[in-house]
């Protein structure tokens, strides 16, 4: 019953890459409930990256590009968390920012990723930093591979944080780098 009203909700394509090939329901983790509202349809290479069997193929999740639109919350709360995992990625991060979720839909994406164990990323006053905070830097950087110094006192906003909590992420002079969190200050 629950993958009947799965596969005609989607269309016998992958809710995600829309591909037609090894379709299959896929329970959505930290959902409310186990209803189709909280399952969609994924291809096997889908699932197979979702679960952690294989190693991330950046290029094949463009297509959330498409799919971070979809009106069905279990598909942006799949592509919310993908997104928020490949946020090192420019393309990733720009659709992340684009984003839009409801209250309700991005309780549900971030119970998902609520990692308690992890360590918190600090600046240099041991204040914690999260996703979306304005940093600015106390001292010059020089970027590697861009051919600039990332100057005292440049505000860097909606900065990311990464697996490291010593790193932060964040666009400087239009390009994004990652930042020992040591060397930023909240603003």
């Amino acid at each position: 019953m629950l993958e009947e009203r799965v596969m005609a909700r989607a269309g016998g394509a992958c809710e995600l890459c829309g591909s037609a090939n090894d379709l299959a329901v896929y329970l959505v983790p930290s959902s409310p409930s186990e209803d189709s509202d909280t399952a969609i349809l994924a291809c096997g290479d889908c699932r197979s990256q979702l679960n952690n069997e294989t190693e991330i193929d950046m290029n094949h999740w463009r297509c959330l590009n498409d799919a971070m639109w979809s009106q069905v919350p279990a598909v942006q709360v799949v592509s919310w968390r993908m997104l928020h995992k490949l946020s090192g990625e420019t393309w990733a991060q720009d659709l992340l920012d684009m984003m839009y979720l409801d209250d309700a839909t991005r309780q549900w994406a971030e119970a998902g990723t609520a990692n308690l164990d992890c360590e918190p990323t600090l600046d240099v006053n041991g204040t914690s930093l999260m996703p979306g905070d304005n940093v600015h830097l106390i001292k010059d950087l020089n970027v590697k591979g861009a051919n600039f110094t990332a100057k005292r006192g440049t505000v860097v906003r909606n900065i990311s944080l990464s697996d490291n909590p010593a790193h932060i992420e964040g666009k400087v002079n239009g390009t994004r780098i990652v930042i020992i969190a040591a060397y930023t200050k909240k603003s």
